[in-house]
């Protein structure tokens, strides 16, 4: 039963945590705060029980009583002060007790431990008291029975709940505060201690709270919910909460509060809703708020219409609101203070009443939609890049505008269902081209759908299906080919259709019956093949005289562009153009579908049955379940199956089916049949399964079942048979061959209700009362007077009634007043709406800022207007503008015009603008003058200068031009005497900023260093910066026999060579002293030698017969390009790869001085002059461009300048027990058996004395006399590591290094530098809080010096990290 359970995050123990681990004993540092009752029952073999390092401040009384076999328990380090009276008595074999670092309470209710470790001395030692103070620091057992005292309040013994103590694993628990701040919860934490006072839950990412979060809490006093994102706050969510005092709601997105939120909290003193969504608020919101003081409501879209009137008038009698809450709309009220604003200015229009009034009641739909903009009752969406649908409209959407979208399907979401007001939606230029059946499902009230440019290819009726009370459809610019006579189904209010710009070839017949409002129809600009197809067309055209814009022909060739209507009959002929876009079905009704002899036209909303049925068809379904079907072999015996069930088929006409004489089976239920001809079946003679079931058949006239000889199953179930006499040849009928199963029941007479039909006896069926008018019509509808305001009622086949309307109705109960609405009487953009409420058959719904019945009047906002300063206010619709006076601007003319801005200072000239009440004043500079500056005085008027000399007019001044010789500010000065040149020098020029100087009566010019020749024109010294740098020497400079001598200063502080090669002859010497040294190289009859400061020549051997040096070989100083092949030089251990770095002065060739100035563009790091580089402390330079280097280090060598060494990282790192190895510029360590850790400074040793110390910020070390210790972090101190380091700073004095060009340079003195060390609390860093700048003295290698302003830190704090 070894096995650990260590480290976990249980904060309670229940009895559920052992029934999975039973075998689990070590149960120590985790965060357990309480021991309940039955947490160790049903487990009896643990002997072993570990519970040190917890949190456990309850331990409920019996809670060991099952852990008989105990030997073992360890509590130590917990924040235990009192264990109840039982709670050992139940472990007889337990041998070890822990419980030192605790904080037990030496009272009259543990004296009873005293007596229970004393009788046991081996079992509990280091059981201390640490109260009263009295008794703090004493062992248990030794405390007298004496000491332990209560007081009056004291002398009942305590008691705890363990499951009152839990703490969600987010949170911190303490003092009764919860603290969940800032730990991304998306939901409020359930099960929380019940007596806390205090819940901390700001910034996380709560959405939504559920009612009665909160409920349990009542001693809550402050609940902290800021910066989540909360929408919504549910009924009754504070209620009971009777102890609240402060509530924090503010950095949500909460959109509404109901009336009732704050009921209840009558103790409140601040709320905040600063920074969320409130457009509004209801009246009496803040009514419960008896104590309230503080009230913030700023950064709120309020709109400050009639419904937020109360607002204003509770914050002038209550001024608690301290956040200057403000207005966003209406634009007259924009930005003003809600506390400020008179009463008189709160005014509601039509859609903004609508949208605030209910937001007491927190309507979700009040809320505009993402990407949206909402405007009275329009929402416009848009040119948003949509790909869909909103998910949710605001109910109040009258006008949606989907328009410049991706939208590419409209889906079925019943997104419509819940617009009531809507009337228009446009849907233009989308990219469409799939409208799902049903997704315009509930938008009965749209009048005006626009599908304009999509990519619509096919349109059928079950994509309108909802549109009941359409009036205009535009289908134009689609890709649609074909219009087919279900495409407008179910549209019959339609007026105006356009099919513009398609691609139209032909229409099936009937395509536009459905259509029966239809006014005008827009079919031009498609592609019409007038062939047989299409000769309906031009007979429906001339017919229906409707506007149609005169479509035309574009097929044939001989009918192209000839009007569709004007096409003779004769013409429209399939005679080699049979070509149609729409495919010709079989013969079968348009409601049904038709496969071989098969006809089904269930669950089509027939209210009729349909024309056109096939005669030679063998099966017309007319049942609805599968166990009705009778399966007949309809391939060898003809059975005609007819399935109409589930449409809404209310009449049969007589013979409707006397041409389907081998129909076997015919279902017509669950339809709206009221009645049945006498002769509705007659001819089917073959009829066996006739089904009825679930109509509206009240009677059935005698003789109806004549023809149907072959009949064995009739099927009248769920019908309101009227059982009286009229009805008695009915059940003589089904009872004479038994074929109705005995499931027809009489739904009246009173007598007869409920009884079948089968089973009832004859003489029941009597007529002793007046049959019910609602019986009598359902065959003769016009018994009930359907025909409303005076209209002539007559019967119909197919409508069982039509009424013919007196002038100014319609409809079918000519109950529809006439559109009164045609003629537009709504004036300046209003809609027109019917009613029959209004005496003129309609209202006006008007735009904002138009009133009145038909929306004919402009209110005056004048009336009322805020315009300041005696501006006058100019009448707008729904605004009114301000014409300022001069001075004044701003949209009340409340702002005075300060003219000295830059934008509008007219002063010119530097000159400074004053502002004045009346306008502006501007002070000239001296020179200038006029109002604004504008003129430049002319300082010449009365100048003063002489000698002829002209006046040039300047600023406050002049300035005199003088004549040759003359000088002086007014040239008052004549010219001096004009001596004969005397020296040399006068006509002398010597280059590169030689001087010049005379000796012997002569000039001479005095060369700069590295220049030569009579006028120091010759550049005869350059240096070398860089491996790769070389110069070349012409070759016809070199002939076989020559003379080369040069001198070479070597700059290179390491041991260098100096290397002389020709062809395959090669001589090195090292000269690297810094001094330049002759070099001279003779060539003579085949042998070379080279002669070092005059010294004896060295000879190099003789060249090859077969040399590489020619009259064509060029000479390479300092270096050798290595496009030429010849890289010997760079190879080998032992020849350097730096190339030269120094100077070369006085090239001579055959005694010929060279100048480098003529010879051509050399490589990069040769520079004129013998100017060294050596910043680079252990490397050389490398030249990048002409004026900067770079520094290439030698091996061990480091940094920018190769001043850092890289030592080896192994170097102090040889612990005692570690194996070090270099890897790179890092180590790792090997460890030696026993040890473990990054740096092996880790004993692997269960038995470590560490094992008992523990070091908060550090790591536990063991001493030469192995006692362990604590060796703290950076930022810690103390003997367990615990107390932090406080941020300081300690001064660091360097001297500070800058690069200048090619030389390196050090500031004078060391320069202090604050380095900030040690630790912040809440996120903080220690950083420098304040600086100086001071000025330094640098120096350079080159003897150049300059100052440098530098910025040192003064003060370290905490502060933000960086």
């Amino acid at each position: 039963m070894n096995t650990k359970y260590l480290r976990n995050v249980f904060s309670l123990l229940t009895r559920c945590i052992f029934f999975s681990v039973l075998l689990f004993r070590d149960l120590s540092e985790n965060q357990i705060k309480g021991i309940p009752r039955k947490a160790f029952r049903g487990i009896i073999d643990v002997k072993n029980l570990q519970l040190d390092n917890n949190q456990i401040s309850c331990i409920e009384d019996g809670a060991f009583r099952a852990l008989r076999d105990l030997e073992i328990l360890t509590l130590n380090n917990n924040n235990i002060t009192r264990i109840p009276v039982t709670s050992f008595n139940h472990m007889p074999k337990i041998r070890t007790l822990r419980l030192h670092s605790n904080f037990l309470h030496c009272d009259c209710h543990l004296a009873w431990l005293s007596d229970w470790l004393r009788q046991r001395r081996t079992i509990g030692q280091f059981t201390f008291c640490l109260a009263p103070v009295g008794l703090r620091g004493f062992l248990v057992a030794e405390v007298q029975k004496k000491d332990f005292v209560c007081s009056g309040a004291q002398s009942e013994p305590p008691s705890c709940s363990a499951s009152s103590i839990t703490c969600p694993s987010a949170c911190t628990c303490s003092n009764n505060v919860v603290d969940c701040r800032g730990r991304g919860l998306t939901e409020i934490p359930a099960n929380l201690p019940e007596d806390i006072w205090e819940i901390r839950l700001e910034q996380n990412l709560i959405k939504i709270i559920p009612p009665g979060a909160f409920t349990q809490y009542k001693k809550l006093k402050r609940i902290v919910l800021y910066g989540n994102k909360i929408t919504e706050i549910p009924q009754g969510l504070f209620d009971d909460l009777v102890s609240l005092q402060l509530l924090l709601l503010n950095a949500n997105k909460i959109n509404c509060l109901r009336v009732n939120t704050f009921q209840g909290l009558h103790n409140l003193k601040l709320l905040s809703l600063y920074d969320n969504k409130l457009q509004t608020v209801s009246k009496g919101l803040f009514a419960p708020l008896r104590s309230i003081q503080t009230l913030h409501l700023a950064q709120n879209p309020f709109v400050c219409d009639c419904h937020l009137k109360w607002l204003a008038d509770y914050l002038q009698d209550n001024p608690i609101e301290t956040s200057g809450a403000r207005c966003s709309n209406p634009r007259r009220l924009a930005n003003k203070r809600i506390s400020q604003i008179k009463s008189k200015k709160f005014r509601c229009s039509g859609s903004e009443d609508y949208r605030s009034k209910f937001t007491g009641k927190c309507f979700m739909d009040l809320v505009c939609p993402e990407k949206c903009r909402c405007e009275g009752t329009i929402v416009d969406c848009s040119n948003q890049k949509l790909t869909r649908l909103p998910t949710h409209l605001p109910e109040y959407t009258t006008d949606l505008r989907l328009n410049d979208n991706d939208i590419s399907v409209l889906e079925a979401v019943g997104l419509f269902k819940k617009l009531p007001n809507l009337r228009k939606i446009n849907l233009s230029n989308n990219k469409i081209k799939e409208i799902r059946e049903g997704a315009f499902e509930g938008a009965s009230g749209v009048q005006e759908l626009i599908l304009t440019e999509n990519q619509l290819e096919s349109v059928h009726g079950r994509m309108f299906r909802g549109l009941t009370g359409l009036k205009t459809l535009m289908l134009r610019s689609n890709s649609i080919s074909c219009v087919n006579n279900d495409t407008f189904a179910g549209l019959s209010s339609v007026r105006l259709l356009s099919l513009y710009d398609n691609h139209i070839s032909t229409i099936t017949p009937g395509a536009f019956s459905t259509l029966v409002s239809l006014s005008t129809i827009n079919l031009l600009a498609n592609s019409f093949n007038c062939n047989c197809h299409l000769a309906w067309l031009g007979k429906w055209l001339r017919k229906k005289r409707i506007v149609s814009g005169n479509p035309r022909c574009l097929k044939p060739f001989f009918l192209k562009d000839i009007p569709i209507q004007d096409v003779d009959v004769q013409d429209f002929t399939c005679d080699g153009n049979d070509e149609s876009s729409c495919l010709l079905s079989p013969p079968c009704p348009s409601q049904c579908t038709c496969v071989d002899s098969v006809v089904r036209c269930s669950n089509k909303g027939l209210r009729a049955l349909p024309k056109g049925i096939p005669k030679d068809v063998t099966e017309y379904y007319v049942i609805l379940h599968f166990s009705y079907f009778i399966h007949v072999n309809y391939i060898f015996s003809v059975c005609f199956f007819s399935d109409l069930s589930n449409n809404s088929i209310s009449v049969l006409a007589n013979h409707t089916f006397s041409n389907m004489t081998q129909l076997s089976t015919l279902i017509l239920s669950y339809n709206r049949l009221r009645c049945i001809p006498v002769h509705a079946f007659n001819g089917l003679r073959s009829l066996r399964v006739l089904t009825l079931h679930g109509n509206d058949i009240s009677s059935v006239p005698e003789g109806s079942f004549n023809d149907l000889v072959s009949l064995s199953h009739l099927a009248l179930g769920t019908n309101p048979l009227h059982c009286d006499c009229h009805l008695r040849w009915l059940s003589e009928w089904v009872k004479a061959g038994y074929k109705e199963p005995g499931i027809a029941r009489c739904r009246g007479p009173e007598a007869m209700v409920d009884r079948l039909l089968l089973t009832t006896p004859t003489h029941h069926f009597q007529c002793k009362e007046p049959v019910d008018l609602s019986v009598v019509s359902k065959c003769n509808p016009c018994l009930s007077s359907p025909c409303k305001n005076n209209g002539t009622c007559s019967s119909d086949p197919v409508e069982l009634y039509q009424c013919t309307c007196p002038f100014g109705f319609k409809g079918r109960d000519c109950s529809v007043p006439m559109n009164s609405c045609i003629q537009n009487p709504c004036e300046n953009g209003g809609t027109c709406h019917l009613t029959e409420a209004n005496k003129d058959g309609f209202s006006c719904s008007c735009l904002l800022g138009y009133e009145g019945e038909r929306c004919e009047i402009n209110p005056d906002d004048c009336e009322d207007n805020d315009c300041e300063n005696n501006s006058t206010c100019v009448d707008g619709i729904n605004n009114y503008v301000c014409l300022c006076p001069p001075n004044y601007t701003g949209e009340l003319c409340d702002e005075v015009i300060n003219h000295c801005v830059p934008d509008l200072n007219p002063c010119q000239h530097e000159s400074k603008c004053i502002p004045l009440d009346k306008g502006i004043r501007c002070e000239c500079l001296p020179g200038y003058s006029g109002k604004h500056c504008e003129v430049d005085d002319d300082d010449c008027v009365g100048h003063k200068c002489r000698h002829g000399a002209a006046c040039v007019d300047a600023v406050n001044g002049y300035t005199c031009l003088c004549p040759q010789g003359f000088s002086g500010l007014l040239c008052e000065t004549p010219p001096p005497m004009v001596l004969l040149q005397t020296s040399p020098c006068d006509q002398y020029e010597c280059q590169h900023g030689a001087q010049c100087v005379v000796a012997q009566h002569e000039p001479v010019c005095r060369c700069l260093a590295g220049f030569a020749g009579p006028r120091c024109e010759k550049l005869i010294t350059v240096n070398f910066v860089g491996k790769d740098s070389y110069v070349e020497l012409p070759s016809a400079k070199i002939r076989p026999q020559a003379n080369i001598s040069l001198q070479v200063g070597h700059t290179l502080p390491e041991r260098s060579y100096l290397s002389v090669r020709v062809s395959r002859a090669e001589c090195t010497l090292v000269v690297n002293d810094g001094q330049f040294h002759s070099v001279e190289l003779v060539m003579l009859n085949q042998t070379l030698n080279l002669v070092v400061d005059k010294g004896a020549p060295k000879s190099l051997g003789k060249l090859q017969k077969q040399s590489s040096v020619s009259l064509n070989t060029p000479l390479y100083i300092g270096g050798i390009p290595t496009s030429t092949g010849l890289s010997s030089l760079r190879q080998g251990a032992d020849k350097t790869p730096n190339g030269f770095h120094g100077c070369i002065h006085d090239v001579r060739i055959n005694n010929e001085l060279q100048d480098f100035k003529d010879l051509p563009q050399q490589s990069l790091g040769v520079l004129p002059g013998c100017k060294s580089c050596n910043i680079c402390k252990h490397g050389i330079c490398r030249s990048l461009e002409k004026t900067s280097v770079i520094c290439e280090c030698h091996p061990g060598w480091m940094g920018p300048l190769c001043d850092q060494e890289i030592g080896d990282p192994c170097l102090n790192h040889n612990h005692g027990q570690c194996k070090c190895t270099a890897a790179g510029a890092a180590y790792t360590c090997k460890c030696m058996e026993g040890y473990t850790g990054t740096y092996c400074d880790k004993k692997n040793n269960s038995s470590s004395p560490c094992r008992t110390l523990k070091c908060s910020h550090g790591q536990c070390k063991v001493s030469e006399h192995g006692e362990p210790y604590c060796e703290c972090d950076p930022g810690y101190s103390g003997e367990l590591c615990d107390r932090e380091n406080l941020c300081q700073g300690d001064i660091i004095r360097e001297v500070v290094r800058r690069q200048q060009g090619y030389t390196s340079c050090a500031s004078a003195s060391k320069v202090p530098r604050l380095e900030c060390r040690g630790s912040c609390g809440a996120g903080q860093c220690c950083v420098p809080l304040r600086s100086k700048r001071r000025k330094y003295f640098f120096q350079c290698l080159d003897g150049s010096t300059f100052t440098e302003e530098l910025e040192r830190h003064v003060e370290c704090g905490c502060s933000k990290c960086l």
